[in-house]
C-alpha cells in the first residue's frame, strides 16, 4: 500500500517524534511505501528514516522552492512546480492518507483530502493520527460541523481518528483487506 503522510517538517520534541518513528517502523515492517512531501528535515526526516530503516520504500514529492531540502537517495523523488501540484501528486500516488501533527500546510492538505471525500471525488481511507491530543480541538470542530449539519456525509465516512500509530495502520490495512 502507498501511504501518504501529511506532517510537519519542523524539528519537534519526543512526544511527537516517538509516535512518528513508531508509525514509520510499522509502515516499513509491513512492506508499505511512504508517500510524503520529500523533505529530509524535521518530522518528515524522522518518518522517512524510520520507514527506510524498517525496509519500506520512500516516494517523495517535493516542490521546486524546497528542492534543496529534498531527501537524497529516496526510492523515487518527484519535484512539483508548486504546492498545488505537489498536493495533487501526493494524492494521486497514494492509496491511503494519514494526517500527522503539523502546521498550516498540513492542515491545508488535510482539508483538501476531506473535501474530496465529502464530494465523493475519492474513496481513499483517511486517518487523523491524534498524537498527544494535538488534534483534539480540530476533532471537536469536525464533530460540531457534523452535529450542526455542515457535512453532507457522516464524519465517520470521511476520517478515522486514531490515538496511536498501531490503530492508524490497523485501520488502513483493514480497509484494504490486509491481515
Amino acid at each position: 500500500m502507498n501511504i501518504c503522510v501529511f506532517l510537519s517538517a519542523a524539528d519537534l520534541d519526543e512526544r511527537y517524534t516517538r509516535p512518528a518513528r513508531e508509525f514509520a517502523e510499522l509502515i516499513g515492517k509491513a512492506g508499505h511505501t511512504l508517500v510524503w512531501g520529500g523533505s529530509n528535515v524535521g518530522l518528515m526526516k524522522v518518518v522517512a528514516d524510520g520507514v527506510h530503516e524498517a525496509g519500506g520504500r520512500l516516494l517523495g514529492v517535493s516542490v521546486e522552492f524546497l528542492a534543496a531540502k529534498a531527501r537524497p537517495a529516496a526510492d523515487e523523488m518527484v519535484i512539483a512546480a508548486d504546492l498545488a501540484e505537489r498536493k495533487k501528486l501526493l494524492l494521486e500516488k497514494a492509496d491511503a492518507v494519514v494526517i500527522m501533527v503539523g502546521g498550516t500546510g498540513t492542515l491545508d492538505e488535510a482539508t483538501e483530502i476531506l473535501e474530496l471525500k465529502k464530494h465523493g471525488r475519492t474513496d481513499k481511507p483517511v486517518v487523523l493520527l491524534n498524537t498527544a491530543g494535538f488534534y483534539d480541538g480540530l476533532k471537536q470542530q469536525f464533530r460540531r460541523m457534523e452535529d450542526e449539519g455542515f457535512l453532507p456525509r457522516p464524519l465517520s465516512e470521511l476520517v478515522f481518528f486514531a490515538e496511536e500509530p498501531v490503530g492508524a495502520l490497523a485501520y488502513l490495512e483493514e480497509s484494504f483487506g490486509i491481515r
